[in-house]
């Protein structure tokens, strides 16, 4: 099966990484201020459901699958702008492969990139997730499909914990997809075994043969963590996508957080990155 290889590499790395990472005490505590006393706190510091920068639709995610044998990789980069920090994730990995016509795994794991200085937001290893997809309704205009998650905390989500939380979680979205000719529209919700949920909804428009646009918007809440605050962020994104050749297509998207405090993530987000479509060899 072409691609099988390098996407258990690319897992078991993301698991070995999510093991091993260092929870000590400095990075802890930097993250618990917020980052030498900043009044942004940046989303890697949230145990917030986040987004992801490899898809402009972010947790919006479609119910489509990969075909048999067919894998995703994609590399992208994303930076968020607070009131008064900002944060680098690159390179961000996000890959996926189809199994059946019915079940796609996938794994992705960024990477923060840390202050010189040591007043921004603390590098290293971001938080990871372990996910598969299964189709539930498969019609060529209405397609639902339920996605485990295996949800992996970075250093500084951990400290938003409750005292006693693992870093493990599990997740249960429910993806819904609508089509009618070039325009698509897009649900999902879902939840983390911490007590924190998602939902939102966007719409994708095929332009051209090759250029496709898409808005969305989400929405990751949480009744308490340590200090019994509750947490919830929104976010308005939009973004362009170009297919250079049939395997290879580049993107760019933007977004901005709306009715959203400083504590939770509040700010604008820029990613771009490449995905690259690898199908299986048809052989006679």
């Amino acid at each position: 099966m072409a691609g099988s290889r390098p996407l258990s590499v690319v897992m078991a790395s993301a698991l070995a990484l999510a093991l091993t990472a260092p929870l000590d005490a400095q990075d802890l505590t930097h993250n618990a201020k917020g980052g030498n006393g900043h009044k942004s706190k940046p989303p890697s510091s949230s145990a917030l459901p986040g987004s992801s920068a490899a898809s402009p639709l972010s947790w919006v995610d479609d119910a489509s699958l990969l075909a048999p044998g067919s894998m995703s990789l994609t590399i992208s980069a994303m930076r968020w702008s607070g009131t008064d920090l900002s944060e680098f994730d690159f390179p961000i990995v996000d890959v996926s492969l189809g199994l059946t016509r019915r079940i796609q795994i996938g794994a992705s794991v960024p990477r923060v990139v840390g202050s010189a200085d040591g007043t921004g937001p603390v590098g290293g290893l971001g938080t990871s997730y372990i996910s598969s997809k299964i189709a539930i309704l498969d019609d060529s205009e209405v397609k639902v499909a339920v996605s485990p998650i295996v949800e992996i905390l970075c250093a500084g989500a951990v400290q938003s914990l409750p005292s006693g939380e693992s870093r493990f979680q599990f997740g249960v979205p429910v993806s819904l997809e609508v089509a009618q000719g070039p325009a698509r529209m897009f649900a999902a919700t879902g939840f983390f075994s911490r007590g924190a949920w998602f939902a939102g909804g966007g719409a994708g428009y095929q332009a051209g043969p090759r250029v496709g646009l898409s808005m969305s918007f989400t929405r990751s809440w949480a009744r308490t963590d340590t200090t019994g605050a509750t947490r919830d962020r929104r976010e308005l994104s939009g973004g362009v996508s170009y297919f250079v050749k049939p395997q290879i297509g580049i993107y760019g998207s933007i977004g901005h957080t709306v009715a959203t405090t400083d504590e939770n993530g509040a700010g604008m987000s820029i990613s771009t990155g490449v995905t690259f479509i690898l199908n299986p060899r048809i052989t006679k």
